[in-house]
């Protein structure tokens, strides 16, 4: 009856096993490090790094404890603080041999002290937030208003040179904050300027009014889903671009993500210096077009390469980065990697009249940052072009990816102020850590010597079970690569009292059954067969506001929330599974069991129960 198949306890081996496995990085702590990250827009770093750092590390005998890469960064992990030091400063030497204009950022950071064993078998510690490990809080307000503006205007000079082009006789047009209105002579031309504006720019809906003195107004007005389009796309690149920015202050795990309709919070671990880093988070870059220079003695300037080499500049700027509309990755019609790039009319404009006077000649990309240009690019002018072109030469698929990217993304979509700006110091992170701590383990400790006591041997079981629990949820956090926050400790808190209760329930319907005459494997069998509905109900009514919370809240709202669900979660799987486990293990071999140890239980009758206390 109270007896478990050889696949149970197999499936809890297993599930005790990860659980251990995954939560062992967690009590390892951290060690000294040095990361190396791209210090450009335009510098990738790679596996091939690797065996760069090792060469220079060996050369400076600095010797680390592993070198691996990360997908963005190359991280070296070293016993003690003097070689990190050590270390730092050969690598910023031999990576950057300009100091004044580094292609890399080699920056201190802590990774974990897992083995190499662990780490391989992607057994990571949780990631620490703001509030535990110190750093930078921004919370920053995108001006949407800007970018609906930027758009209307955009779509105005497109409204002209449609118009003109057409031979379409207008007097005028105005835009307003979300939409253009194009003044005619009369209602022949305002019914053919609708047409044609419908089918050129059909974002917006276009109808015909009547003006001053029998003329006609054609009026645009940006349809709520391309208000919505627009401002979606302004968040989006403007993530994509702090993105790359962050880079260059080498944090391990920034926290870069959209909340609400119109805000982005920004939070970077680990680091200390706010002036710092308000700095790269608001840098600008520019994106321009330009003529090249064949002699470079005469150039008006001259820029570095993506290949090392470099290249003349002539003077004038046929289009800037803030005349790109769009820019996507693609295939030419010989099936060759391109990217095809949409300028604004004005922009247009004056592509079309430089490439058809500079037919067969080179012309750059040019990226500045920092007051400082790199060509992304170099291509020879194949063909008049204006508006919609697009970008061919030797380039792989995940070079003109990248080139794309970097069109995107050299600029801000739309303009953003810092509305809330907050420091933690690391000291302050390390104390919430150790009262988080305490506050759980002195937690789990009152509740298992209450259980212990009050219970007995199931009391026991319970306490394994609650510790059971508590493994898997830190073990499933972990595997997660979930960012620990002090919300998330108080959701550990409180799983630990949910968990238990449904110990509880089957505890004292235990009880019950035996104070109502069953024998004690009977006992044991309904009990836990009849506290299962009791503990689903109240674990699904709880499960349901911590989705709730989990769907609408956002920031440590939303953190306490994920911690919360897979706590109960995992609650559910150790109150029943494994604690029914270890009492059908203990007590299932007895065919005449005679009594259970799960603390004294009265009969209403005064009759002797078969417990034993």
């Amino acid at each position: 009856m109270n007896r478990y198949p050889w696949w149970k306890y197999a499936i809890l081996g297993v599930a005790l096993l990860i659980g251990l496995l995954y939560t062992l990085p967690n009590f390892y702590g951290e060690a000294p490090a040095v990361q190396i990250t791209g210090g450009k827009v335009t510098v990738r770093v790679d596996g091939a790094m690797v065996d760069r750092v090792q060469q220079v590390l060996a050369a400076a005998d600095a010797k680390p404890d592993f070198v691996q890469f990360d997908g963005n960064s190359v991280r070296a992990r070293f016993a003690n603080t003097d070689i990190q030091l050590k270390a730092k400063d050969a690598l910023a030497k031999a990576l950057n041999p300009d100091p004044a204009n580094p292609d890399y950022i080699v920056a201190l950071n802590l990774v974990t002290r897992s083995p190499v064993w662990l780490t391989r078998l992607h057994a990571l510690p949780m990631f620490l937030g703001l509030d535990l490990r110190g750093g930078v809080h921004f919370l920053m307000q995108v001006d949407m208003r800007a970018a609906v503006k930027l758009s209307v205007d955009s779509y105005a000079s497109d409204a002209r040179n449609s118009l003109r082009d057409k031979r379409i006789r207008f007097s005028g047009i105005t835009r307003d904050a979300d939409g253009v209105t194009v003044e005619l002579t009369d209602a022949a031309e305002a019914t053919k300027a609708r047409d044609l504006l419908y089918d050129r720019l059909p974002s917006m809906t276009w109808t015909e009014q009547p003006g001053d003195a029998g003329a006609m107004k054609v009026v645009g007005r940006l349809s709520p889903k391309a208000i919505f389009d627009i401002q979606s796309q302004a968040i989006k690149q403007n993530i994509e671009t702090l993105h790359k920015r962050v880079n260059e202050l080498g944090v391990a795990e920034p926290v870069i993500q959209q909340q609400g309709a119109d805000r982005i919070v920004v939070q970077l671990p680990g680091v200390q210096d706010t002036a710092r880093a308000k700095d790269i988070i608001g840098r600008t870059a520019t994106l321009q077009f330009r003529l090249v220079d064949p002699d470079t003695a005469t150039a008006a300037e001259v820029v570095p390469t993506r290949d090392g080499g470099s290249v003349g500049l002539k003077r004038d700027v046929i289009a800037s980065g803030e005349q790109i509309k769009q820019a996507a990755a693609g295939f030419d019609r010989d099936q060759r990697p391109d990217v095809s790039v949409r300028l604004d009319d004005v922009g247009g404009r004056n592509m079309r009249n430089v490439t058809r006077e500079n037919l067969g000649k080179p012309m750059a990309i040019v990226l500045y940052e920092k007051g400082k240009g790199q060509a992304l690019s170099v291509a020879t002018i194949q063909g008049e072009f204006g508006t919609d072109f697009q970008i061919t030469g030797r380039f792989t698929p995940q070079e003109v990816n990248d080139l794309a990217l970097l069109i995107r993304a050299g600029a801000l979509a739309a303009p953003m102020d810092i509305i809330e700006e907050r420091t933690i110091g690391p000291s302050l992170g390390a104390d919430n850590i150790t009262k988080g701590f305490h506050s759980v383990m002195f937690g789990f400790a009152a509740i298992a010597v209450f259980m212990c006591l009050y219970y007995l041997l199931f009391g026991v079981f319970s306490t394994l079970s609650l510790a059971f629990n508590l493994l898997c949820l830190v073990a499933l956090l972990s595997l997660l690569q979930a960012t620990l926050t002090l919300p998330g400790i108080a959701a550990i808190a409180l799983t630990l009292g949910m968990a238990i209760d449904a110990n509880v329930l089957i505890n004292e319907r235990v009880r019950e059954e035996l104070r109502n005459g069953a024998s004690p494997q009977v006992a044991i069998h309904t009990g836990y067969e009849r506290a299962w509905g009791t503990i689903l109900d109240s674990n699904v009514t709880t499960l349901i506001a911590g989705v709730s919370l989990l769907a609408f809240g956002s920031g440590p709202v939303r953190g306490f929330a994920v911690v919360h669900c897979l706590g109960i979660l995992t609650s559910m799987f150790s109150a029943v599974m494994f604690s029914r486990g270890l009492v059908n293990f203990w007590y299932g071999r007895q065919k005449r069991l005679k009594g259970v140890s799960i603390g004294q239980v009265w009969r209403p009758d005064g009759g002797v129960p078969a417990v034993k206390s």
